[in-house]
């Protein structure tokens, strides 16, 4: 029996029942195949529940990521978790959709685990004969019978056919047993309305009263909070729900400094939701409303996670119970906040005419912010003023009584300079700081910071408590508003700890093309893939004349696109190649010659790769070829005397200095005085050398690397040289949007093909790509990282953790020496867990998980959910040693243990571990020339082994492997000097071998989402108002078309959405054109056309394919009358007089008439 047979026996899930079933399954065949198949279960059972339940509203797209989306079905569930949790169960879907994927067994039980909690959801809810059951991993079907690898491959290639082919067509089962549900609607509500709330049980089960002193007392008093003051336990109400003499307990009343309550705390054991105090928590506010005239806030909590209830009723969860003086800001806040829409935006900041897009960003923001949503997401091109914006939205709220505090973050300090700057100049009033440089201000109106130091500061930035003790500034309800500059997916993975413990309104900007962004991001800021909070993007700033264009100079020489044979040379550059090359300082990837040469001197390589150009060798013609060509064609200022304002993106820091000698080398007198500058990380005046390069007339070329290609806007720069390869396609657009801001004084003089001339005013700017980016980009559109960086610490905590679980299997029991190795792993892991601080919000926030693991028993048999919650939530807290040549050594080995002790036999398995067997023999080959330490010496046996046999590591145990990795794990700092390949620098003569002036380059992005929204608004609104007007054929006003400008321009999307979409359509057309006209509105304007009596059989035929026409599409061009399908069979010139022609074409104007905007 599996954990999903018991679906069978219940004919209201027979839509779902058998998929789930045979998802379970399928994890014997492949953990690929059983996340496709758990996939497809979820998705029906989800089409089940939209059919089940009336409440839900069907969204605008039926794809599975909108479904799940939509506010109704999240509101019917009433569990946000179980929600969050979904995501899962798709993404390891669409993960095992894709030919090249690899999913674990415990990857594929997980998602089984979710759908079983939804399945065993909806059998609650809406079940006849329900039976509280538990997931269990045990009762899994097994294999009946053993498949090789070869088998395994065609059956998941066979499954992904399937499921694509799923996705492609309409199921008529499906469909009519959907309906057969729709049918039993009204039985089903009943029965879910007769059911109480969910509540969940866990192992860990404290009582009510140790959950409050184990955790709740701690952190209230963390944050400030006096216990014996303001604090009151077990507070008595009376006349519970009204009723006279009734009375309750609240488990804490919070007072504020006047004595007067603030808040009250509904605690619950640590083994139940804490959502389930709900309804007491309310009851007990009624109480405390009808003795003191106002609300309390509400919080709900076990412990591990705390709820925050709104004047509304609804529940969000936070980090933590608000520090009072938060708490006390919300509640003065109570009854004065003003409707955000209602507030004028500050136009000397943001939203002037020409920037009209910035009032609409900050208008789509305060909308949604009045629906009830916290999280917004702005794309907006670089240079359209993304930092305005932010300060102009954030005038409003706090104008509104919505915010008083915000923080800004960003990933750089010179990014957060920037950004405080800026808002100093819109805002001189507001009370700013710079937490990177001064703490003291940290309770500032704005704070901006860095990740990283607002991570810190969580912790360590205190303020005095009013007891004669201090507290942390920054509790979880200290921030208003957060403004996350440049959010990208790999921010919220590595900083999450920011996010989850401040309950803030949070707004996102990003420059990243929509489609560009991805799913994660998405996610974080509850949008629908695509569909960001508004969008303004770079096409649409040209249009408006908000941005300049560039012109793309695609070239490209020898070395670069080849890298150097020896035999191609000429004879001199041989005779310089054996000098540089012949010192045994050989890049690697080079084809070397055996033995020496004939006179004895060191061989020299055949050949040096294209990948080691710019990166290890350097080319001093190259680089001149490149710095001639900027300096005779870029943009040039000052009449033409000196090159205008570049800045050149080199491969790296050997590369960016070269860049700069060879400046000097080539125009010694230009070069002087600072004329150019490198721009380096390493380098601490960096900041200073950015503002100068803003500021002042030098430098006038910066060579950078990795330091600006983001966020530094200097209007001033013409010229950029793209000097490296980059595969990022978001970071290939911010290195353009470097040199897209308008500089309107700007006096420019050009020389380069077709564009010469003298002028006022940056008209364009000059882009030199040397390295085939725009080619590349041309050629792989989606190119969306996939992967988040992790740290040594964590990879090895998550490789121990799998070890564990993987030495558990019957294969390992019998043997000591993998169990002993079990042990200590588990040792280290509880060990790590134990030593994490629990004063610090990143514990705190994983409390649950930290409590469960640091309790050595949970590994005595370690559950893949188990293991996805270990990795997930506790392995990025993991810290070990500094020696980071050992910790790499450690992830090696520790993936090779895992590799094989998990490896099913497969060719996938079989090649991970060749794989790391490759990469350790390598390394430990290293060692080999290293005898001469006495510390490597008495390892010697060892070392030769393991780089000389190359089937014993594969034919090692796991003990032996570990063995290994304790006794050279401290030896590998002695040859950390070989990864550090010397740079070789030459003068090779290096031809140009292509140069390409101007070629498109298609940066437009895809609008069907919009299109989307467009059609689905259309739809639910076909007899409401303008909508129904046009639908009736009735003339609209001019209000009316003002409505309608508004819904599709301001509340739908943008202009610029609604241009790229529908290329100037106009409003009424459209609408027609989607939702057509009413039936009797046509009769009625052709009815003299459509009856019998003065027109032939034909006329009328042909009327009435008139009239159909226009009930379907709205509108009718005059001349498509003469044209298909109405010339059939016989055109209108030979049915009817010309003055009847007349006639009908003055009826079809008088309906086209009615849906164009009326005359001013």
């Amino acid at each position: 029996m599996g954990n999903f047979t018991f679906l069978m026996d219940e004919p209201n899930y027979a839509m779902f029942a058998r998929a789930c079933v045979e998802a379970e399954q399928a994890l014997s065949l492949s953990p690929t195949i059983c996340a496709l198949s758990a996939r497809r279960a979820f998705e029906l059972a989800v089409k089940w529940m939209y059919a089940a339940d009336k409440t839900i509203r069907m969204p605008y797209k039926d794809n599975l990521q909108s479904l799940v989306h939509e506010p109704t079905f999240r509101a019917a569930i009433m569990d946000e978790k179980l929600c969050e949790m979904f995501q899962y169960v798709i993404k390891a879907g669409n993960i095992a959709a894709h030919r090249n994927s690899r999913l674990k067994p415990e990857d594929a039980i997980f998602s089984l685990q979710v759908l079983f909690a939804f399945i065993e959801w909806i059998d609650y809810s809406y079940g006849t004969h329900y039976v509280k059951r538990g997931f269990d991993p045990n009762a899994i079907p097994a294999i009946r019978r053993a498949i090789d690898a070869k088998e395994r491959k065609a059956r998941e290639d066979e499954a992904r056919k399937q499921a694509e082919a799923q996705l492609n067509e309409k199921d008529g089962r499906i469909a009519e047993l959907e309906r057969k549900i729709r049918e039993l609607g009204d039985q089903l509500a009943q029965r879910k309305e007769s059911q109480p709330p969910v509540t969940v049980s866990d192992e860990l089960d404290y009582s009510e009263y140790e959950t409050r002193k184990r955790f709740i007392d701690l952190d209230l008093q963390s944050v400030g909070w006096n216990m014996d003051r303001d604090v009151e336990t077990e507070r008595e109400v009376a006349d519970m729900e009204g009723e006279p003499g009734r009375r309750g307990l609240i488990d804490y009343l919070l007072k504020g400094r006047d004595g007067r309550p603030l808040a009250i705390i509904e605690a619950k054991r640590t083994s139940y939701d804490p959502r389930k105090g709900l309804q007491q928590a309310t009851l007990y506010a009624d109480c405390l409303e009808r003795e003191y005239g106002y609300r309390p806030l509400i919080f709900l909590s076990n412990g591990y996670m705390t709820y925050i209830v709104d004047d509304h009723g609804h529940y969000r969860q936070v980090g933590q119970v608000f520090a009072q003086d938060d708490m006390q800001r919300l509640m003065t806040r109570r009854g004065k906040a003003i409707d955000p829409r209602k507030i004028p935006v500050n136009r000397n900041v943001a939203g002037d005419d020409k920037h009209y897009y910035q009032l609409e960003a900050i208008n789509a923001v305060c909308e949604n912010i009045h629906e009830g949503r916290r999280r917004n997401l702005l794309v907006m091109a670089t240079g359209t003023g993304k930092t305005r914006t932010a300060a102009a939205l954030a005038d409003v709220l706090m104008r509104s009584g919505l915010v008083k505090n915000v923080l800004f973050l960003a990933d750089r300090v010179e990014l957060v300079e920037q950004a405080k700057g800026a808002f100093g100049d819109y805002y001189p009033d507001w009370w700013l700081c710079n937490l990177c440089k001064n703490k003291k201000d940290a309770d500032a109106t704005v704070v901006f910071s860095t990740y990283q130091t607002m991570i810190n500061a969580i912790d360590t930035t205190r303020a005095d408590d009013g007891n004669g003790g201090d507290r942390p500034i920054f509790s979880s309800g200290h921030f208003d508003l957060i403004i996350v500059d440049e959010a990208h997916r790999s921010i919220f993975r590595k900083y999450r700890t920011i996010f989850e413990h401040f309950d803030a309104l949070m707004v996102g900007l990003t420059a990243t093309p929509r489609d560009e962004v991805d799913r994660n991001t998405y996610d974080f800021f509850d949008a629908e893939h695509g569909v960001p909070t508004y969008v303004y993007e770079y096409e649409t700033a040209l249009r408006d004349n908000v941005l300049v264009p560039y012109l793309n100079v695609e070239a490209s020489t020898k070395f670069i696109d080849e890298g150097i044979t020896y035999d191609e040379l000429s004879d001199a550059d041989k005779e310089r190649f054996e000098e540089d090359f012949g010192s045994g300082e050989i890049p690697d990837g080079g084809e070397v010659s055996d033995g020496l040469s004939a006179d004895g001197s060191p061989s020299v390589p055949d050949h040096v790769a294209a990948s080691d150009i710019n990166t290890y060798v350097m080319n001093a013609d190259t680089v001149d070829t490149v710095i001639r060509d900027l300096l005779d064609h870029g943009i040039r200022t000052d009449g033409g005397e000196r090159i205008g304002k570049t800045i050149i993106f080199a491969q790296n820091q050997a590369h960016a200095r070269f860049i700069a000698e060879r400046f000097a080398a080539l125009e010694p007198t230009m070069s002087a005085n600072g004329f150019v500058k490198v721009v380096v990380s390493s380098d601490d005046r960096s900041s200073s050398i950015i503002k100068e390069f803003k500021d002042k007339p030098n430098p006038v070329v910066a060579v950078s690397v990795d330091m600006m290609d983001t966020g530094v806007d200097v209007p001033a720069v013409v010229n950029l040289v793209f000097f490296k390869r980059v595969r990022s396609k978001i970071k290939f657009l911010q290195m353009i949007g470097r040199g897209t801001r308008l500089c309107p004084e700007l006096d420019c003089v050009e020389n380069l093909d077709g564009h010469d001339g003298e002028y006022v005013g940056k008209h364009h700017f000059v882009i030199f790509d040397y390295c085939g980016n725009f080619a590349f980009f041309r050629q792989h559109q989606q190119t969306v990282s996939s992967s988040v960086p992790t740290s040594l610490s964590e990879r090895i905590f998550s490789r121990k953790t799998e070890l564990i679980q993987s030495l558990q299997s019957s294969a390992f029991t019998d043997d000591e020496s993998a169990m002993a190795l079990r042990e200590r792993c588990i040792d280290d892991v509880c060990g790590q867990i134990a030593a994490l601080d629990d004063t610090t919000v990143a514990v705190r926030l994983r409390r649950e998980a930290v409590e469960r693991y640091r309790r050595r028993k949970a590994f005595e048999f370690l559950s893949s959910a188990a293991v996805h919650e270990i990795v997930n939530e506790l392995a990025p807290m993991a810290a070990y040693g500094d020696d980071v040549y050992a910790l790499r050594f450690d992830v090696l080995m520790y993936g090779l243990m895992v590799a094989a002790a998990g490896g099913d036999g497969g060719d996938s398995a079989a090649g991970d571990v060749r794989g790391y067997v490759a990469k350790i023999r390598k390394t430990v080959g290293q060692l080999r020339e290293r005898m001469t330490i006495g510390a490597v010496r008495e390892h010697k046996a060892v070392i030769d082994r393991v780089s000389s046999d190359g089937g014993y590591l594969e034919g090692a145990s796991i003990a032996e492997l570990d063995d290994i990795r304790v006794a050279l794990r401290d030896l590998i700092r002695f040859i950390a000097d070989e990864g550090r390949r010397k740079s070789v620098i030459t003068d090779l003569t290096d031809p140009v071998t292509s140069r390409v002036v101007g070629q498109s380059f298609d940066m437009r992005e895809d609008y069907s989402d919009y299109k989307a929204k467009v059609n689905r608004y259309v739809n639910e609104h076909r007899d409401d108002g303008v909508i129904r007007k046009l639908r009736h054929n009735e003339p609209m006003t001019a209000d009316d078309y003002s409505a309608l400008e508004r819904i599709f321009v301001e509340q739908l999307g943008s202009r610029d959405d609604y241009e790229a979409t529908y290329r100037g359509e106009q409003f009424g057309v459209l609408i027609r054109r989607i939702a057509g006209l009413d039936h009797d509105a046509v009769n009625a304007a052709l009815g003299d056309y459509l009856h019998e009596g003065e027109w032939s059989q034909a006329q009328i035929a042909f009327m009435h394919k008139v009239a159909d026409y226009v009930e379907r599409n709205g509108y009718l061009e005059p001349g498509d009358l003469l044209k298909s399908p109405f010339d059939r069979p016989r055109p209108m010139l030979k049915l009817f007089k010309t003055e009847d022609m007349a006639g009908i074409v003055a009826r079809i104007r008088e309906i086209n008439a009615n849906a164009l905007a009326p005359a001013a």
